[in-house]
């Protein structure tokens, strides 16, 4: 392998790794942030409104 291939090389190893454990860090964030918001539209969360009760006329 030629210097400039190495050069190269461990130049751009590290931004590569970086942006793979943001990107796996996001993912996670991501879904955790999904979980939550289903767990804020779950329906034993939600207040209870009044049935209108129709009275029969007659």
């Amino acid at each position: 392998m030629d210097p400039l291939t190495k050069l190269v090389l461990s130049v751009t190893t590290l931004p590569v790794l970086s942006a793979l454990g943001l990107a796996r860090c996001l993912g996670q964030r991501s879904e955790a942030l999904g979980k939550l918001s289903e767990e804020v539209f779950r329906g034993d969360r939600l207040p209870v409104l009044p049935f209108p009760v129709e009275e029969e006329a007659g």
